[in-house]
């Protein structure tokens, strides 16, 4: 089953505890971001600490429940634009904001995920897929119908090899 608008909205809406997601491209295609990415090019900048947004408001409410939302980023050297961009605009303030984003930096030895593509975990029992195509343009979401055990071992997986955020872009 595929999911868009609504019933992908709802998956957010409905967490009893966590949701998690794999991210694993160097580069998301996403029409929306063309003028941010373009401002960061020209080099303006938002202060992650100052930063607030719907996205933002919604990790602290998230916190303040008890809930967690977290993700991991597997990447490697050297970064590209695109991550670049992600860390400053989404990551610094997310993470600031509540949310648990860790890098697993894969540079120089194995990828303990290879081959695992992009996920999102919600309550460790619901499992949808990300599709994207080579570029990363977003090609559909789709409720995995299988066990999410193996997903829920990538989590454990992943967290155990990565950083948090905030650890990583101090190094």
């Amino acid at each position: 089953m595929l999911l868009d608008g609504d019933e992908w909205r709802a998956m957010f809406r409905g967490i009893e505890s966590e949701a998690w997601r794999l991210e694993t491209l160097p580069q998301y295609v996403v029409p929306q971001e063309v003028g941010e990415i373009e401002a960061y090019r020209a080099g303006k900048r938002i202060d992650p600490r100052t930063y607030s947004s719907s996205y933002t408001e919604d990790l602290k409410r998230l916190r303040a429940e008890g809930k967690r939302k977290g993700r991991v980023h597997v990447l490697a050297q050297p970064l590209s634009e695109y991550l670049r961009f992600e860390f400053w605009r989404y990551y610094a303030p997310h993470a600031l904001a509540g949310e648990d984003v860790r890098i697993l930096d894969v540079t120089g030895r194995d990828n303990p995920l290879q081959g695992v593509q992009d996920f999102w975990l919600f309550d460790r029992s619901t499992v949808v897929l990300m599709h994207y195509e080579e570029d990363g343009t977003q090609v559909s979401r789709e409720l995995y119908e299988g066990d999410p055990a193996p997903f829920i071992e990538y989590q454990r997986i992943a967290e155990a090899a990565s950083v948090p955020f905030l650890e990583y872009v101090r190094e």
